[in-house]
């Protein structure tokens, strides 16, 4: 029997990862975020791409107390023998609202430019974004990534998200396409709401070519990271007592009939 991957392999002296050795070629040389890209598309990116995609995963490492952050610090104190127990849970919160904005945006904006002509400028691509927008508000349906809760004006990350990818010339169809639903959204919508900055993250991992099936795992793993910072803080300054307490001490029963 065989069982053929492109991966890691091992035998009793050698580690091979990606088709490299991993002592010889990869520790030392290649930074965590070039590796996670190359697991995932099987190729090495390139410094610009690079850049891209370490910016996204700043990006979405840590937003704060989020419930994803409060889940991993209330599962602490309840199972402080358990960090893994703690880091899950915090991931297990990753969905539509927090975290899977970036897939669900990235999923979006790219069934919307399947099989089209990309537009060669700002107004065709207004014309299309107001397309776009007008049969999902139609369908009943919210464009993801626009609005935060708490952003109500501009994500900061937006820009700055844009500008690195303008700068590294990797400003694809999906940024391109994003963009121009912040500018034309209110005409249907009638109000105006801001790009979500995960949301642009995840129409840069498309733009990068990155599978938007996966898109919600980039995200998991940016916040790994800041879940391992919110529970190395949770030990230094622990939270987790008096949110339960603040909870517990606060509940009032009341009839379920009412």
């Amino acid at each position: 029997m065989s069982f053929p991957t492109s991966l890691g392999t091992s035998t009793a002296d050698e580690i091979r990862l990606l088709g490299q050795d991993l002592t010889a070629d990869l520790m030392g040389k290649v930074g965590f975020g070039e590796l996670a890209f190359w697991l995932v598309a099987l190729r090495r990116p390139t410094p610009s791409e690079t850049r891209v995609f370490e910016a996204v995963l700043v990006a979405l490492a840590d937003h704060g107390f989020t419930p994803t952050a409060i889940a991993a610090r209330l599962t602490y104190l309840s199972a402080p023998d358990s960090l893994q127990g703690a880091l899950a849970a915090g991931l297990l919160g990753g969905g539509s609202r927090f975290l899977g904005v970036t897939e669900d945006c990235g999923m979006y904006l790219h069934e919307a430019l399947e099989g089209r002509d990309p537009p060669t400028d700002d107004a065709g691509w207004d014309a299309l974004a107001l397309e776009v927008v007008t049969a999902t508000r139609a369908e009943g349906k919210y464009v993801p990534g626009l609005g935060h809760p708490v952003h109500k004006v501009q994500d900061p990350r937006t820009p700055v998200l844009i500008g690195i990818a303008s700068d590294e010339g990797l400003r694809g169809p999906h940024l391109q396409l994003f963009e121009a639903i912040g500018r034309v959204h209110e005409q249907v919508l009638g109000r105006k709401l801001p790009l979500n900055g995960a949301g642009v993250c995840g129409a840069a991992l498309a733009d990068l070519g990155l599978p938007v099936e996966l898109l919600r795992g980039f995200a998991l793993l940016a916040r790994a990271a800041g879940l391992l910072g919110q529970l190395a803080e949770e030990r230094r300054r622990p939270i987790g007592m008096d949110a339960y307490l603040t909870v517990d001490r606060n509940a009032v029963y009341v009839d379920p009939n009412d």
